[in-house]
């Protein structure tokens, strides 16, 4: 081999080099996007678990209020249906008025939004989003991972010289991208699991 020949070939590996350090920086950028998407949907998921947890404690509290009340009505009830004073009578009924009054509001409460019935819908609506941050982070997560399967071939490349493992590692560029995408557009457009 000649000189000229050296150089020619020193410069094609130089010039394939700087297109897959290129590919491997564009790779990394995109590797960075979807961490940050996926870490972000993460904690959203988390937030919205613990928001759904706490409504469906809230409910159950107010579940066991309204019981208790009902329950103390119908026990006063029976007293009073049995006693012939008219003003312990009075005393009773009014007394489970108001605790039938009570028992009602904590079923339904549209004022306060805290009615067992508001309850229930606030807590589906927030098990809905976190569904959708947990399919979401899904998404970025198997990005995430093409990305970075992508950098690796690419970086083999340079060592081994197979342009084949530059091409995968495009490929697998591609891949994440479509994972990001689907995550942040439609991320229920696809089930994996």
């Amino acid at each position: 081999m000649s000189a000229h020949e050296n150089m020619e070939q020193a410069e094609h590996a130089a010039h394939s080099n700087k297109g897959i350090a290129l590919l491997i920086a564009v790779l990394a950028l995109f590797l960075a996007f979807s961490e940050t998407l996926g870490k972000s949907a993460q904690t959203a998921a988390l937030s919205d678990n613990v928001e759904a947890s706490n409504l469906w404690a809230f409910f159950q509290a107010k579940t066991i209020r309204m019981t208790t009340l009902r329950t103390a009505a119908e026990q006063v009830q029976i007293a009073a249906d049995s006693s012939t004073d008219p003003a312990t009578k009075t005393a009773m009924a009014k007394a489970i008025d108001t605790w039938k009054k009570t028992a009602a509001r904590y079923d339904d409460e549209p004022e306060t939004g805290e009615g067992r019935k508001q309850l229930t819908v606030r807590a589906q609506e927030a098990e809905h989003k976190r569904d959708l941050s947990l399919a979401r982070y899904h998404h970025y997560e198997f990005a995430s991972a093409a990305f970075q399967i992508g950098i690796v071939l690419a970086s083999a490349t340079i060592i081994t010289g197979m342009i084949v493992l530059a091409w995968l590692s495009g490929a697998l560029g591609v891949i994440g991208l479509a994972f990001t995408a689907i995550g942040f557009l439609a991320p229920h457009a696809v089930h994996l699991f």
